[in-house]
């Protein structure tokens, strides 16, 4: 699909790659870009429809879809950042991790399929991680609930390509955000996960990997995880 002219749905805009998704999508020569936040008061880039919407959330979703009945590109990018051991920590933090990048994400597939289908098809792009493919110390919750929204986006994939909807599984390593500011290596500029999940969904593209940490992760599962784990310390 051409990016010009269509109508995107941002899930998470306010900040981090989400407002940069919204902010290249403006660029691009998007018609209408929705941004939506479960604190929509906190989305301050000019030129866009704020929606409120919290994906954990069935009616929320439900009524984000009914005020945006014209979308044609979703972005869910919206996640929270989990932390502590599966073992022995708390599993409300999993499971927390799991309601909104699996079931939330989810829902909201479920929810703009057919809004989407019904305008001639279009592109849904689900942020992912390069921690679908592993486990890094502390982040078990995370890294597990992104290996599910993986193979969801695959599944849905399938199910999807009849009715003219593509889906791209956009996964990276760290980027320049709020979220990552305490980590001390290469990251990417959220505009630019953006142009190339955009670059991405104009070539059809069912997988777009960020920068080279991803590529490395996803190289390694033909290896034995257990000496992938090894080099990380």
């Amino acid at each position: 699909m051409d990016i010009t002219g269509s109508v995107a749905l941002v899930t998470g805009a306010n900040r981090g790659i989400g407002r940069g998704f919204v902010e290249h999508l403006l660029e691009r020569g998007a018609a209408k870009v929705y941004a939506t936040a479960r604190r929509p008061e906190l989305v301050d880039v000019p030129g866009v429809e704020v929606l409120p919407l919290d994906i954990t959330d069935p009616a929320s979703v439900a009524a984000a879809a009914a005020a945006a009945p014209d979308v044609t590109l979703l972005v869910n990018n919206a996640g929270i950042s989990t932390s502590g051991s599966l073992v022995t920590g708390d599993l409300a933090s999993a499971r927390s991790a799991m309601d909104t990048h699996l079931w939330g994400t989810l829902e909201m597939v479920r929810a703009f399929a057919p809004v989407i289908e019904h305008n001639g098809g279009g592109a849904i792009v689900n942020v992912l991680s390069a921690l679908s493919w592993f486990a890094a110390p502390g982040a078990g919750g995370y890294a597990a609930a992104k290996a599910a929204e993986w193979n969801m986006t695959n599944s849905v994939r399938s199910e999807l390509a009849s009715r003219g909807i593509t889906v791209q599984g956009l996964h990276l390593g760290a980027a320049d955000t709020d979220m990552m500011a305490e980590y001390d290596g290469p990251k990417t500029a959220p505009t630019e996960v953006a142009r190339l999940a955009l670059d991405g969904v104009e070539r059809d593209a069912a997988e777009v990997l960020v920068d080279d940490w991803s590529r490395l992760v996803k190289a390694s599962l033909a290896g034995d995880p257990v000496d992938f784990a090894a080099q990380l310390g």
